[in-house]
């Protein structure tokens, strides 16, 4: 069910993979999106049991690439159409979706948690300092950032327009794919865009194109959603 597990000073945070879960075909193992075109069946269930383990209850998103933050104390009658959930309740896990873009936990001492969805768009739209912003505005001073597997530049070959237009804002989102086109490493961008504004950072190996055990839209097209989780156990 994981591909990577922490727990620490009283917050876990998990990034889950393919293994053990009930959706078949193109989607087999853990999906955990509705979005994709799996069966909604084997998505609750997907989710019953990722909740069975983190425990309940789960947050998700309605992602939509871009900086949209939500504040969060309990599950909401509709998934907020954001890109980042942060929240300060104890035994409420956040989620967020992934298959290419990057899961992004944060955590600070203060019990103040996110979760953010960031990819090509939501790296230039902001959407990491917006969620480091909606953090630090709920008291945490110390925030520690995990950043979880997503595409490697190696293998997110893009037009070269679009990559001299994302590296105009992110130098560190800078590379070339295996083949010597231009492409991104959003996950590189993210990286510097935290360290820029004084986050602890820690970036999990792994490629989600090359790693057989996660999802990858670049790799399959279609293909469910692995999730990053992260919760704060309650006293």
């Amino acid at each position: 069910m994981f591909i990577w597990d922490e727990q620490a000073g009283g917050v876990r945070r998990a990034v889950t993979d393919r293994r053990g879960g009930v959706s078949t075909g193109d989607f087999a193992g853990l999906n955990l999106a509705r979005h994709v075109g799996d069966e909604d069946a084997a998505v609750d269930e997907n989710r019953r049991l990722l909740a069975q383990e983190v425990g309940d209850p789960v947050v998700y998103m309605e992602q939509c690439h871009g900086a949209q933050v939500a504040v969060v104390d309990a599950v909401p009658e509709r998934a907020p159409s954001v890109d980042a959930l942060v929240t300060t309740t104890p035994g409420l896990t956040l989620a967020v979706l992934v298959a290419d873009c990057v899961p992004l936990l944060l955590a600070s001492p203060e019990g103040v948690l996110a979760a953010v969805h960031a990819g090509r768009p939501g790296l230039v739209a902001g959407v990491v300092p917006a969620a480091l912003e909606a953090v630090r505005d709920l008291g945490a001073t110390t925030v520690d950032a995990v950043v979880g597997p997503s595409v490697c530049g190696r293998c997110y070959e893009v037009p070269a327009a679009m990559r001299d237009d994302v590296v105009a804002r992110h130098p560190a989102a800078a590379a070339e794919s295996w083949t010597g086109t231009p492409a991104l490493d959003v996950g590189a961008g993210v990286v510097a865009v935290l360290e820029g504004l004084g986050v602890t950072v820690r970036r999990l190996p792994g490629c989600s194109r090359e790693h057989p055990d996660l999802y990858s839209y670049r790799g399959a097209r279609t293909t469910g959603r692995f999730a990053g989780v992260v919760r704060r156990e309650a006293a």
